[in-house]
């Protein structure tokens, strides 16, 4: 897998490019710029024999690479969207104006600095494999919520289910509270109650012990 050739262009103007090989890509990359449709920004690619063309326009600004038909899209448009943001942060708004090659001298490193991580470094397509999961995890989770709704379990009907759940939890708690309270009151009035008995008690022995009528001289 490589990408061997690479530009970046506003419209028609080319700004900087690269190439790796001795290949007619410049001559046909000159005229995808020309009949890319529209000024919308787009993804795109093109076939040429065994070779593939992948486009990324973004904000009138045109980067485009050729690689080998079996480098696939993902590493390729990876390369094109990195490309895109390091030409961005360094010329900025000067991109808007700039002539024929005026990035090329020393942009064109960059290109071929970049190609070559993209075509040979192993951490590219590690990083690049990470996003992939991190996409089809995001695919499972609405896949899994198509599936729901196609069983027939509408949101609507998942949404008064969690009512109807957090309304029992509601009054669950209010039974709790008034069966605790009672609780307390009820070892209240036994506590009282037995203290009372406690006092009727002490009061009797105290009674026999005094000899029934002289109880209150034997409490002086």
């Amino acid at each position: 897998m490589a990408i061997l050739y690479a530009l970046v262009a506003r419209g028609s103007v080319v700004l900087a490019e690269f190439s790796s090989a001795s290949t007619t890509a410049n001559s046909i990359a000159r005229q995808i710029l020309e009949k890319i449709p529209g000024n919308n920004d787009t993804n795109v690619s093109y076939s040429q024999d065994r070779y593939i063309f992948h486009v990324k326009r973004t904000d009138g600004l045109t980067v485009l690479c050729m690689a080998d038909d079996t480098a696939g899209r993902r590493i390729p448009f990876e390369f094109l969207e990195d490309i895109h943001q390091k030409f961005v942060r360094t010329y900025g708004r000067a991109v808007l104006s700039a002539q024929a090659y005026a990035m090329n001298d020393e942009f064109s490193r960059v290109l071929g600095q970049q190609m070559d991580f993209f075509s040979n470094d192993p951490n590219a397509d590690r990083i690049n494999r990470l996003r992939g999961e991190m996409s089809q995890v995001r695919n499972v989770m609405i896949e899994n919520i198509d599936k729901v709704l196609d069983r027939g379990d509408r949101l609507e009907l998942l949404v008064d289910k969690t009512a109807t759940m957090q309304g029992n939890t509601l009054r669950f708690r209010k039974q709790t509270r008034r069966f605790r309270r009672n609780v307390w009151w009820r070892n209240v009035w036994l506590t009282v109650a037995l203290v009372i008995l406690l006092l009727v008690i002490v009061y009797v022995v105290m009674g026999f012990v005094c000899h029934g009528p002289t109880l209150p001289s034997c409490l002086k």
